[in-house]
């Protein structure tokens, strides 16, 4: 029997929630034998509860799960019938008290009835097995989860609503609709395909690549709002490094002193600017150092620049342009680059007047004057321009844009094919390719090794 197949006859059972100390830990069960499972071990308590078996969908019954005679935990379970569940089989949710240990008691107790422990992003991978879901909205359940600003959060939300499998169905039934018209001439072929003809099958084609082309403009996007950037905080000792870094966070993160050295090795934190994940690298002060200690800090002060995104450079505006700083604004870096210059509550040395090639951004430091300013930069930089509201609807990830290049590297063989005048079988080969690898985006043709790799990256209890 198919493995998959296999697996749905299972009963599948895991802790949806968070380990540790809390108010509550919620267990989940799906299956056939989801109800009959619970039913072991659920007493209930009071005239209006019952066992899951019995119950109306959509309600909560109270009482104690048990093991033998011993009552494990006062819990409430939710009874969802199928198909209105979330994996369009019968659901059991449980709610414990909160702690390792109920809910660990409560999970033995259902594997001891006969549930299986679920795999990591097993109930997903049901929902999407069962026609609720397509593989675009099963990820988008994982950003969802993952999200670490709003703005990451309406974009998976937009996916999950089904707006990015809408565009990739569409580009699909585009595809497969000039793939009919090319077998209808590969059936009958002594009607050879008229001149017109090719030249408008070409320009759909083409059409379809013009619509590939706007999806994929959203790969970056898409990758900066999941995951966020890496931005190396960078300059010479004292600058005020550090100091930016507790105002961008908002908090004291890096220690700030008078004595140049303090900051010996990368510090790492993230910050939500402007709806955009951050990982803001403080780094050691660029300069010659004597000190092993400090010569590993700058190496590592190096290696983050490499690493980085963005880089922001400090200088410290009441002391001369060090050639140091003027060598970094030169050719320090290729990496996109905003210059900063510290202390603009004081009067800035003459140096930094002359220097017009990388425009300063003032930021005091002291008072956080600027540190607004240098926020909305950021983000400038980030976005370059780019981002429109509605690209939030269809930012498509990595998968998604690998599947399209090679939909489209097959499409442009097509192009080439029919202007060559190629034999027909081949072109079709060719077509088919192109609206396979668009139909692997949403799941009409993917495989079951690429529907583990995408679960297997899913938390347990969804």
């Amino acid at each position: 029997m198919d493995r998959k197949l296999q697996s749905l006859e299972d009963t599948i059972a895991a802790i949806a929630t968070p380990a540790g100390e809390a108010g509550l830990a919620v267990l989940r069960i799906s299956g056939q034998k989801a109800f009959k499972t619970v039913d072991k071990c659920f007493n209930p308590i009071g005239k209006s509860s019952c066992k899951p078996s019995n119950a109306a969908s959509h309600t909560i019954q109270y009482g104690h799960v048990v093991q033998g005679d011993r009552v494990i935990d006062e819990v409430m379970v939710s009874v969802f019938r199928a198909p209105r569940t979330f994996t369009r089989e019968d659901v059991v949710e449980i709610s414990t008290h909160g702690g390792t240990l109920p809910a660990k008691l409560v999970l033995d107790a259902l594997l001891h009835q006969g549930a299986r422990l679920a795999e990591p992003g097993e109930f997903t991978m049901r929902a999407f097995l069962n026609g609720r879901i397509d593989l675009t909205q099963a990820e988008a359940v994982a950003d969802v989860i993952h999200s670490r600003t709003e703005l990451a959060l309406n974009a998976a939300n937009e996916q999950l609503a089904g707006k990015l499998s809408s565009r990739i169905r569409e580009l699909r039934t585009q595809l497969m609709s000039i793939l009919a018209h090319l077998e209808a001439h590969i059936d009958f072929p002594d009607e050879d395909i008229s001149p017109d003809t090719t030249d408008r099958m070409i320009q759909r084609i083409q059409e379809t690549h013009q619509f590939m082309d706007t999806l994929l403009s959203t790969a970056d996007e898409g990758r900066i709002l999941r995951r966020g950037i890496r931005a190396a905080i960078v300059g010479r000792p004292n600058a005020g490094k550090s100091s930016l870094l507790n105002h961008l966070l908002g908090q004291d993160r890096a220690i700030v002193s008078h004595l140049e050295g303090t900051t010996r090795d990368t510090i790492e934190e993230s910050a939500n600017i402007r709806g955009v994940p951050i990982i803001f690298v403080d780094t050691a002060g660029l300069r010659v150092a004597d000190d092993l200690v400090e010569q590993e800090g700058i190496r590592r002060s190096r290696k983050s620049i490499a690493q980085a995104e963005l880089v922001l450079h400090v200088v410290d505006g009441t002391t001369p342009l060090h050639p140091e700083d003027l060598a970094f604004l030169n050719n320090g870096s290729s990496k996109a680059c905003l210059h900063i210059l510290n202390k603009s509550d004081l009067q800035a040395h003459e140096s930094y007047h002359s220097e017009k090639k990388h425009p300063w951004i003032p930021v005091s430091c002291a008072n956080a004057d600027g540190v607004a300013s240098l926020k909305d930069a950021i983000i400038k930089e980030v976005w370059s321009g780019k981002i429109k509201a509605e690209m939030l609807e269809v930012m498509i990830n990595s998968r998604h844009q690998g599947a399209l290049l090679r939909s489209k590297s097959s499409l442009q063989t097509v192009i080439e094919g029919l202007q060559s005048r190629l034999e027909l079988e081949l072109v079709a080969m060719d077509l088919r390719i192109a609206v396979s690898a668009v139909g692997e985006i949403v799941g009409e043709t993917a495989t079951e090794d690429l529907l583990d790799s995408i679960f297997s990256q899913f938390c347990l209890g969804k």
